[in-house]
This record gives C-alpha cells, sequence and structure tokens, in this order.
C-alpha cells in the first residue's frame, strides 16, 4: 500500500495531566502516514482520486485546539479515529509529540507513536 507523509503539522492546544495545561495550553506537533492506494491518481492527477492532505491538516488542527484531554495518548487516538473518517485512507499513523511538557530538569519532548486500521 502507499503511503502520503505530512510532517510538522503544529498547533497550539490545552492536552495535558496538570490543570494549567488545559488553561494555558502548550505546542503540539504531529507527522501523519497516511495509507492510501495512490495508482488511480497517480495516473489520473485527479484530487478526488486521492486524499486531500489538506483536510487531514485542518482536522488535526481542530482537534488539537478544541480538545481538553488529561492524556496524550486520548488525543492521539481522538485524531487517528477522525483521520480514518477521511474516505480513501485505510491506515493512519500518528505521532503525536508534545514539544515542552512541564517535566523538571527535561529538555526533551514527549511523542505518542499510533497505528490505526478501519
Amino acid at each position: 500500500m502507499d503511503c502520503i507523509h505530512v510532517k510538522g503539522i503544529r498547533s497550539y492546544g490545552y492536552t495535558g495531566l496538570f490543570p494549567e495545561e488545559r488553561t494555558m495550553g502548550q505546542w503540539f506537533e504531529v507527522d501523519l502516514t497516511l495509507w492510501v492506494d495512490l495508482q488511480v491518481s497517480g495516473k489520473s492527477d485527479d484530487i478526488n482520486d486521492t486524499v486531500d492532505y489538506r483536510k487531514a491538516i485542518e482536522i488535526i488542527k481542530h482537534i488539537i485546539k478544541t480538545a481538553k484531554f488529561a492524556l496524550v495518548e486520548k488525543l492521539a487516538e481522538v485524531i487517528a479515529e477522525n483521520i480514518l473518517h477521511l474516505e480513501s485512507v485505510s491506515q493512519v499513523r500518528v505521532q503525536l509529540s508534545k514539544l515542552a511538557p512541564p517535566i523538571p530538569d527535561f529538555d526533551g519532548q514527549i511523542t505518542i507513536d499510533i497505528t490505526r486500521s478501519k
């Protein structure tokens, strides 16, 4: 199966374990892999024969901006469920990163990596 990779989708959101995270918010980043049959669109050159990844980006940004979950695992799951509603997508991989988690003496990021299928 063919894939479309969309990397670096950034949005400000309100998911986090601590109440301050759900009030003040923080930056999240998503890398997305969409499993789609690209053979037809590769021949037809018609957007209607593939997945419009602009819609996937719009869905992700909306969910991050409006959701208020305690766990990033839940946020990643909701993103995957919504992306799978796109008609041409048979499988999705969501790599969701919390870019600045509020952990003392930690400069890194936390990434949840899930793959879901229809």
